[in-house]
C-alpha cells in the first residue's frame, strides 16, 4: 500500500493485502495490485485509482 496506515477487512476484520486483482469493465479486462481481503475478496478501491487510472481507462475505452 502507499501509505504505511493498515486497512481492515469490515466483514472479516483481518487486515488487507496488496494482491494482483482482475477488473472488468465493458467486457476489457485488466489487472492492477490493489488492497483486498484474503479471506473474502473484498477489495478497497482508491479515490486515487478511482479518480486516476480507471476514469483514464474508462475514457478510453468509451471513446472506442
Amino acid at each position: 500500500m502507499a501509505s504505511d496506515k493498515k486497512r481492515i477487512c469490515n466483514k472479516c476484520k483481518c487486515e488487507l493485502e496488496e494482491m494482483d486483482t482482475q477488473f472488468t469493465y465493458l467486457d476489457k479486462k485488466f489487472r492492477h495490485k490493489v488492497p483486498r481481503c484474503p479471506q473474502c475478496g473484498q477489495v478497497f478501491i482508491s479515490e486515487e485509482l478511482a479518480k486516476g487510472k480507471m476514469a483514464q481507462l474508462e475514457k478510453t475505452l468509451e471513446e472506442k
